[in-house]
């Protein structure tokens, strides 16, 4: 019988976590007796049911598939966003687990604060899946998530990771040295950056890359300008910098932000790559067709997306095991947006 104490009805179901946190034990333990798995104390599993029923815990996926030890399902948690490299990563996991026969369960996250995802991971976990993907990064851990990383396989792809993840990762502080450097090497004096939002390790990562870049040729980086990942934030940021005459090299840390810092130069005549040059990161398929092309550090998002589902697999095979990082290299594509300095 649920207690109104602990859930009213404007709450989430309770989920595994839940009864975890009741009975006082590890979500790990409680798969292990909604599955029957026979090295569980007495006491224990008595505290386990007891907290089930008390919570009214439905007894779902989780406890049908656990009885086999198999799911065939892989969970996927992901940013609520529209964010081309998102889907891409999505996409790559999808086919990865498809030609593994493992289908994919995902939930998103409407923001990148450690509940909103523990939550996602949670309703994963309910559902039995036999593994977790993080293709968000988490920035700060809480209890429950490394529960549920001790209970269930985990990977990330943004670099984050608890004490129970392995990780899928691209350097992309060597994509931020790649840009930086090009344009160094056509004889701009200095470069400057748009940074992603500063609550994501990619963009933490990105801007480190550029500044390290930047003092390593004995150069004091200009102060960074943050966007938000949007080609809006881009154009605001454009504007400012297109104003700035001294300002001949911009590396911008997305394609998507790009287009919008493109535009506003074209609005206020700076000529691209005449008068500025502009490199970016991701390489989506819209930045080859913009005007002027775009010159940026290709990711291989799809790539990323099978390496995770390969590095999961590995991993559930035996959980005791440490795999090291899978990595994939960034690379440079050149083209109509960068040229040299007076070029």
């Amino acid at each position: 019988m649920t207690t109104p104490a602990l859930r009213s009805s404007t709450q989430r179901p309770p989920g595994m976590t839940d009864v975890a946190r009741v009975a006082g034990v590890s979500a790990q333990t409680v798969s292990r007796v909604l599955s029957g798995h026979p090295n569980v104390q007495q006491k224990t599993r008595a505290k386990v049911l007891a907290a089930v029923e008390q919570l009214g815990y439905r007894k779902n996926n989780a406890a049908r598939v656990l009885s086999s030890g198999r799911s065939r399902t892989i969970g996927v948690v992901q940013l609520q966003t529209s964010f081309y490299s998102r889907t891409a990563i999505a996409v790559g996991i999808e086919e990865a687990a498809r030609a593994a026969g493992y289908s994919v369960s995902a939930a998103t996250s409407p923001s990148l604060d450690a509940s909103s995802i523990e939550e996602a991971m949670s309703r994963l976990a309910d559902q039995g899946v036999e593994g977790i993907i993080l293709a968000l990064p988490l920035v700060h851990s809480t209890k429950a998530i490394e529960e549920i990383t001790k209970a269930t396989p985990t990977i990330t792809i943004d670099g984050s990771r608890t004490s129970a993840t392995e990780i899928v990762a691209i350097d992309q502080s060597q994509a931020a040295r790649i840009a930086t450097q090009h344009l160094l090497d056509l004889g701009h004096k200095t470069v400057w950056h748009v940074s992603g939002p500063s609550g994501w390790l990619d963009a933490l990562s990105r801007a480190e890359g550029w500044r390290r870049t930047l003092e390593d040729a004995g150069i004091t980086p200009p102060p960074a300008l943050e966007g938000d990942w949007s080609p809006a934030s881009g154009y605001r940021n454009g504007l400012i910098l297109g104003r700035i005459p001294e300002v001949t090299a911009v590396f911008v840390a997305s394609d998507e932000m790009a287009f919008g810092v493109i535009r506003a130069f074209h609005e206020l005549g700076r000529r691209i790559p005449e008068d500025i040059s502009v490199v970016g990161v991701d390489d989506i398929a819209l930045a080859e067709y913009c005007s002027p092309s775009l010159t940026t550090v290709a990711q291989p998002f799809s790539k990323m997306g099978e390496l995770a589902v390969q590095h999961l697999l590995r991993y559930m095979a035996d959980p005791e095991v440490t795999l090291a990082p899978a990595s994939v290299e960034p690379h440079l594509i050149v083209r109509s947006s960068t040229g040299p300095l007076g070029g």
